[in-house]
């Protein structure tokens, strides 16, 4: 026999299902459908599953994933996790794909992460990196012309950004957007502008300002060491020169501009006197007679009570003329001298 026609087939007592001792088989252009439940306690095997799989079991879903094992391509259009997604073991060895992933908890990866989009976003209260060094413009072939730009920003909105970056054109790392401010700085300090020292420099009494960058000494001897910076400063007669002069029956022109201490060695008649010279400064003349002098002063020299010392005359006598430049200029040199004479 080889159709049986029947609407309705159930078992001998007629009060369940046939056993299908050795299956069935459903041609391609048939199929099996009822309003019924299907129960099947072994494997079901098919090409592609269709239809409704809500009230399957043991299935992957978003809520847990007892075991997946992927040999080429697992490609998902969305995938939304609003709970915990949990795996027992998921192996993929293809690629996995999401067009969208949101998770609203928490997501650990213990393997390495790579993300090859063009923006990253992190919007947290706290980031924490362990790698004590992170690494900036990281491209296949860095240079410094990769690297221009690169540093740290710091949004402040309508106060102005700060910034942090290392600049290619000057070849320096530059802040801006604030000072910089710490509690020591090292290294060398040379190319620094508006560094303040401290100390300042009166002339004539007058400030000239603390914005001194160097002390040059002439005539001076600096000791100083690499812990403490300078200690001792030693300073011979710098700035006092010595003018000496021989006359011998002559006017003598004492140089006021070029030295601060004079000395005329004087044979005859010889009057002294002075050109140049600067308000405020001292000066000394030392008189030394060879043979028989007579030595007196030109008007520019004022002594108490207006007159003149007389200086002995005798030879080898030395005389000692010390004066401060009271006035100089058009309206008359003034020399306010006193004098200590016979030093012998």
């Amino acid at each position: 026999m080889s159709r049986l026609r029947s609407d309705r087939v159930v078992n001998k007592a007629g009060t369940g299902a046939p056993e299908l001792t050795y299956g069935a088989v459903v041609p391609a252009t048939g199929t099996i459908s009822g309003a019924g439940g299907i129960n099947v306690t072994g494997v079901i095997t098919a090409t592609s599953f269709s239809g409704d799989g809500s009230s399957l079991s043991g299935v992957s879903g978003p809520d847990s994933v007892p075991g997946i094992s992927t040999t080429g391509t697992s490609t998902f259009n969305q995938i939304n996790v609003t709970g915990v997604a949990t795996a027992a073991t998921l192996n993929v060895s293809g690629v996995a794909t999401a067009a969208t992933l949101n998770v609203s908890g928490n997501a650990t990866i213990d393997g390495n992460l790579t993300v090859s989009g063009t923006q990253t976003i992190i919007d947290t209260t706290t980031l924490s990196v362990e790698d004590a060094n992170i690494g900036i413009g990281s491209v296949s072939n860095p240079s410094n012309t990769t690297a221009d730009g690169a540093g740290l920003t710091v949004f402040g909105g309508t106060d102005g950004d700060k910034t942090l970056k290392w600049l290619d054109s000057t070849d320096r790392w530059t802040f801006a957007g604030g000072a910089l401010e710490a509690t020591a700085f090292h290294g060398d300090g040379s190319n620094l502008t508006g560094v303040i020292s401290g100390v300042e420099v009166l002339q004539g009494g007058s400030s000239s300002g603390t914005a001194i960058t160097a002390l040059n000494f002439s005539g001076a001897t600096v000791e100083s060491d690499s812990a403490s910076g300078i200690s001792t400063i030693t300073i011979a007669a710098a700035g006092l020169g010595t003018e000496a002069t021989v006359a011998s029956g002559a006017v003598v022109t004492l140089d006021l501009s070029g030295a601060q201490d004079h000395k005329v060695t004087a044979t005859g008649i010889c009057t002294i006197t002075c050109s140049g010279g600067t308000e405020g400064e001292s000066h000394t003349v030392r008189i030394i007679n060879s043979g028989s002098a007579t030595v007196g002063f030109s008007t520019y020299f004022l002594f108490p009570s207006g007159s003149a010392p007389s200086l002995p005359t005798a030879d080898g006598t030395i005389n000692l003329i010390s004066f401060t430049v009271n006035r100089v200029g058009a309206a008359g040199t003034q020399l306010l001298a006193g004098a200590s004479v016979n030093f012998s």
